[in-house]
This record gives structure tokens, C-alpha cells and sequence, in this order.
């Protein structure tokens, strides 16, 4: 009898163990076979395309300031224009963009040739000032997003590292790990040395005010406008033209009628294939693109974080499965995550506060370009002068 026992029972394992993973299969296969074909949208990625210019200088200036002494020979620049995705010779980029740097003649070694190097301009220091400034003005903003990224992720704790990678992508200063940090015991613990490898980032107390998604916060604030209860949920908007296929309608449908999973809820307990996992992920994205200055960020970043986010292996086919909330650009070559309801066209309406330092450097770049401008127009103007004299003299 206790032998007929066991093995009823370790057979009645064995058909559950069957049974979730056939559950657990059929999850993976419905949701992963669920495809919508990606279409492009010129205006999120004419956005993209409007800050091109700025990035490209943004990335020539942490080049020059990021050596020691912020000083750095001509030729060097030269040297790294493929890492810095630089098309046109350094001199040329100097020339098209003035104002940012000085040039100055000066030896590496007291007995060689001198050589070309480049310094921050008057107008480059003035702008850094303003950012140290824009910058402590909003730690509070940046302190918050740095616990919000810690309490969406796995276990409270991130490699700091990963942080230090995504750093420029929610606004945070270049040494934020040493400097800002050390300042906010209650809030963070840093473990081990940034850049060595084996660095991370921990959580000490959780704040219940970080704990609300942006998808929360909206609700709550539609509710106390109107008095009536709003549930948490997605903005879902198909650009023109776009037409879901009716399996696709219903499912996206069913899915949005799933209960709101905030992404600082513990998920452990879901299982990675299920709906409310899919809805969970979600989230997360849109916290995660929310935070960001430019409510995007290329997926190949996010996938670094797949581990401490839980995300699946799959997880950049959510982008198109949800194309009513997230836009996938595919713009320089690089697969760039958006948030679709942030734009209004190619225009970013859900403004980062930080995105003032952005403002202040376009206003610095634009005053070179007009510069710039105004002296081609002179020139143009004395060669036509010229010409006129050459011609009256030829003439008689």
C-alpha cells in the first residue's frame, strides 16, 4: 500500500510537472507568435534626426574635456574621428562649429615641433558653469531617478558600471558614482571601485514617493480632476494608417484589460511567459523610457540590463507588439526604443527638466553657427566687390 502511495504520488508530480511546462510552452508560443510587422514613422525619426548635429559636438567636447588637463593635440582628435562616428576631418569640424574650442600652439616634449592643440573656449567654460549649476539645481530630480532605477530592479542593486554606461541617457553628471552618491548614504550603498569591473550600485531604504510609475501618477491626477476613479493603464495610440490584424486587436485588447502591474512591484512570483509578466515588462519599459531625457533609448542599452530587469531573451519584439505605445527607430543603424505618446510629430512635448543643459549648449553651438555664417557672407560679399573692380578695370 505505501509503495502504490509513493508512486500515485510521484506520479501525480510528474503530471503536474508536465502540465506547467506544457502551460508554460503554449505562454511562450502564444505571446512570441503574436508578430506585427514594424513600420516606419518619419516623424520620430526626423527627431532623432534633429539632434544628430548636437550629439556629434556633444561627443567632441567629452573627448576634449575627458583628457588630462582638458587639452588635447589636433592630430589626436584626428586619430579618433571613427570612434566618435566624426565623418569630417577634425579641422574641418572645427571650422563648421566655432566657438568651442581654442587653438594654440604648444610641445608635447620641451625639443619637439610644436603642434596644434585644442582648449575649451571662454564660451565652452561659460556653458560648463551653467551645467554645474543646472545640475545642482536638480539633484533631488536625479537622486529619485537613480532609487527608481535601483527599486525596479532585481534584488535593489545594479552594477555600477551599467549605470555609468546609461548615465548620459537619464541626464546624471559625469561622476555622479564619487560625487553625488557618497552624499545619500540613507538612499545608496557603493560596493567595490567604479570601472574595475566588480562595482555595484545597492539600495539601502526604499521611499514609498519614488514607488509611483508615471502611469500611477497620471491616473491619480486624472482622478482628482474629474472625482471619479481612474484605473492605471497605457496610453495606446496607432499612428495614421496603421491597422492591427483582428487576432492582434482582440489579444491587445484582452491584454489591456489585464490589472496594471506597477514596475516597482516585486515579480518574482510571475511566470516569464504568462500575460501578466508581458504586462509587468511593459511597464518597465515605459518607466524606463519615461526617466530617460529623450523618453528613448537604443535597445542594445537595454538589453544590457535584461538580467536586473527580468526582461526575456525576446524582449525588443515588445516594441513591435506594442507599436501603439512604443515607436522602434531604426535611425543610424541603431535600434532606438520611444515612448510615442512623449512626441507630438518629431517634437519631444514630455520635457525632461535636465534637457536644460541640452538648451543651454544648443544656444552656444548656434551663436558659432551664426558666426560662422556672418563671416561666409562677408567674404562672399568682398569676393563679389572684387570681381566688380577686376571687371571695370578689365573693361577700360
Amino acid at each position: 500500500m505505501l509503495c502504490r502511495t509513493h508512486s500515485t504520488s510521484s506520479y501525480l508530480r510528474k503530471l503536474d510537472t508536465i502540465i506547467t511546462d506544457f502551460t508554460f510552452n503554449l505562454h511562450v508560443k502564444y505571446i512570441s507568435s503574436l508578430k506585427v510587422a514594424w513600420r516606419k514613422d518619419p516623424k520620430l525619426d526626423r527627431a532623432i534626426e534633429n539632434d544628430k548635429r548636437y550629439k556629434l559636438c556633444a561627443r567632441v567636447v567629452r573627448e576634449v574635456l575627458n583628457e588630462p588637463g582638458q587639452v588635447i593635440p589636433l592630430r589626436y582628435l584626428e586619430k579618433r574621428r571613427q570612434r566618435m562616428r566624426l565623418h569630417d576631418k577634425a579641422k574641418t569640424f572645427l571650422s563648421r562649429n566655432p566657438g568651442l574650442f581654442d587653438q594654440y600652439y604648444d610641445r608635447i616634449k620641451p625639443k619637439t615641433d610644436p603642434l596644434l592643440f585644442l582648449r575649451a573656449s571662454n564660451r565652452l567654460k561659460k556653458f560648463l558653469d551653467e551645467e554645474e549649476r543646472i545640475f545642482k539645481e536638480n539633484e533631488p530630480l536625479i537622486v529619485s531617478k537613480l532609487c527608481k532605477l535601483l527599486m525596479m530592479s532585481k534584488n535593489n542593486v545594479i552594477s555600477a558600471d551599467k549605470l555609468l554606461h546609461v548615465k548620459r541617457e537619464f541626464g546624471f553628471p559625469n561622476e555622479f558614482l564619487v560625487s553625488l552618491v557618497p552624499r545619500y548614504p540613507q538612499y545608496f550603498r557603493l560596493i567595490g571601485c567604479p570601472g574595475e569591473g566588480k562595482s555595484f550600485l545597492e539600495l539601502v531604504s526604499w521611499n514609498p514617493e519614488f514607488a509611483e510609475s508615471v502611469i500611477e501618477r497620471r491616473a491619480k491626477e486624472e482622478a482628482r480632476l474629474t472625482g471619479i476613479r481612474v484605473r492605471p493603464n497605457f496610453n495606446v495610440k496607432l499612428p495614421p494608417g496603421f491597422k492591427l490584424k483582428k487576432g492582434m486587436r482582440e489579444w491587445v485588447r484582452d491584454w489591456l484589460e489585464l490589472e496594471y502591474i506597477s514596475p516597482y512591484e516585486d515579480a518574482s512570483h510571475l511566470d516569464q511567459a504568462s500575460r501578466e509578466m508581458e504586462k509587468r515588462t511593459i511597464g518597465v519599459f515605459h518607466e524606463l523610457l519615461s526617466l530617460s531625457l529623450y523618453k528613448g533609448i537604443p535597445v542594445p542599452i537595454l538589453g544590457k540590463f535584461s538580467d536586473d530587469y527580468r526582461f526575456s531573451n525576446e524582449f525588443s519584439s515588445a516594441f513591435t507588439r506594442h507599436s501603439g505605445i512604443f515607436y522602434l527607430s531604426l535611425k543610424g543603424g541603431i535600434k532606438t526604443a520611444m515612448l510615442r505618446e512623449a512626441y507630438r510629430d518629431d517634437k519631444l512635448i514630455d520635457r525632461d527638466p535636465l534637457l536644460e543643459i541640452k538648451d543651454k549648449f544648443v544656444e552656444l553651438l548656434e551663436e558659432g553657427w551664426r558666426q560662422r555664417a556672418e563671416q561666409l557672407r562677408l567674404r562672399r560679399e568682398q569676393i563679389k566687390r572684387d570681381t566688380e573692380v577686376l571687371a571695370m578695370k578689365t573693361s577700360e
